[in-house]
């Protein structure tokens, strides 16, 4: 199968989505093409197995939308991902969201866990995830950010996974989502209220679910789950696959993707590299997020002075330091961004897209800069619109500063080879980093 076709499937299934399943206003445009963020990067996150965190006011979809994508993405009936999903609350337990003992076999003495659907299926839904009290969080921790999962001396790991948590917005029954835990979330988006007239279409609409739920094949996959040993597949459930995919083919007129189908996608998009301008841009802002001249690098625990010479660029702005998680969110999402738009590179308008939802919910901004954005006139939630104020005033400087950084990273990669040349000099925070990198100037 072509390149081509397999786009051909994917946008099928965003257009059904869109239509059928999830009504929404586009709120989002890639060279010219207006699409909805958060059923687009949903999508997205589906595809190559990343995380994604939907946030947004109770009843506007945000779990629903993860779900209809997964059931069409990993070809799971709707009531497999609702057996599997896990509801964030304070009593939530390891064993309800993990794995439990077989008493039977624990009562003659062999140590055999049952693990939960949740654990086993690669497709991983937390609703309400700010619910968890932060000294639960942990448990759910390791496992969403590399698919293993332990408990008692046993261990299970996802040989493909995806993630979605949603998150209501602060009230009494809410928790803060800890920093360790925000930074595992590759992208946050925003389910929003479609508008008057296209709520008054859903409610005349009924039954949207029925048309990806299938009882006898949901039957068939419950019990192949429940007959593994070990995180072990007792059985092949490809079958099960293609005969769900063969329901929805006639019920619904889309063409669903095999696994094989899904890595084959995962693999062209991982191909497509970033062209220069777009790798310098990254740079820009990964050295403005973590710079700090008077103390080596943004630490959450120090603050800059006031009238610090670099207090026109965001790592005055900042509180804490960019995680090495976030280029690797950055990289792979505008390479998937690439893939969909038919491009052959990742380039600047692919990394200007994600960087304000890979942004949003790992950066802690002073106060004076949230007050700052708080009342301007925005579409989105203040963190996110603030991300997305900081991406452009970076883009403007990059606009402003192209050529000259462009040579000197140019320069700084021949230096590095051993050529002979002045070192590159300039303002940005990115000449201390390159300085740095070549040890003229303490690291």
């Amino acid at each position: 199968m072509t390149v081509q076709e397999y786009r051909g499937k994917i946008r099928d299934m965003y257009t059904f989505i869109s239509e059928r399943l999830y009504f929404n206003r586009p709120d989002l445009s890639v060279q010219g093409e207006s699409a909805n963020a958060t059923l687009l990067l949903s999508l997205l996150t589906a595809l190559i197995g990343g995380k994604a965190l939907i946030i947004g006011e109770p009843g506007l979809g945000k779990t629903t939308a993860a779900e209809y994508i997964c059931s069409l993405l990993y070809c799971l009936p709707l009531g497999v991902i609702w057996s599997g999903e896990v509801s964030g609350h304070p009593e939530q337990t390891e064993e309800k969201i993990v794995g439990r003992p077989n008493l039977g076999k624990l009562n003659q003495g062999e140590e055999v866990v049952v693990w939960s659907t949740f654990a086993r299926l690669p497709v991983k839904i937390v609703d309400e995830i700010n619910r968890l009290p932060e000294t639960k969080q942990s448990l759910i921790l390791d496992g969403l950010e590399r698919g293993k999962w332990e408990y008692l001396s046993q261990g299970l790991i996802n040989d493909e996974f995806c993630l979605f948590a949603t998150a209501n917005y602060q009230d009494q029954g809410t928790n803060t989502l800890v920093p360790p835990l925000l930074d595992r979330f590759d992208v946050v988006v925003e389910s929003k209220h479609p508008g008057a007239n296209i709520a008054s279409v859903i409610g005349q609409s009924s039954a949207r679910e029925n048309l990806l739920r299938h009882p006898d094949s949901e039957e068939a996959f419950l019990g192949a789950l429940q007959r593994t040993r070990n995180g072990r597949k007792a059985v092949d459930v490809e079958p099960l696959h293609r005969r769900f995919a063969k329901v929805v083919r006639e019920r619904c007129g889309v063409v669903l993707l095999s696994r094989a189908e899904r890595h084959a996608v995962r693999q062209e998009m991982a191909a497509l590299s970033m062209t220069l301008e777009a790798n310098a841009l990254l740079r820009m802002l990964l050295a403005e997020l973590s710079f700090c001249c008077k103390y080596g690098q943004k630490r959450s625990s120090e603050v800059c002075d006031e009238g610090c010479h670099y207090t026109n660029y965001l790592c005055y702005e900042v509180r804490n330091c960019a995680s090495n998680r976030l280029p690797g969110s950055v990289y792979r999402y505008a390479q998937a961004l690439a893939w969909w738009c038919g491009n052959p590179h990742v380039d600047v308008e692919h990394i200007r897209t994600i960087l304000p939802y890979a942004l949003a919910h790992r950066t802690q901004w002073r106060e004076s800069y949230l007050l700052a954005r708080e009342h301007e006139r925005r579409q989105e939630p203040l963190l996110l619109h603030a991300a997305r104020h900081a991406t452009a005033a970076v883009f403007h400087r990059f606009h402003e500063q192209r050529h000259d950084i462009l040579a000197s990273l140019g320069t700084a990669a021949r230096l590095l080879d051993g050529d002979d040349f002045p070192p590159p000099q300039g303002d940005h925070p990115l000449y201390s980093e390159i300085r740095r990198d070549l040890g003229l100037e303490p690291a």
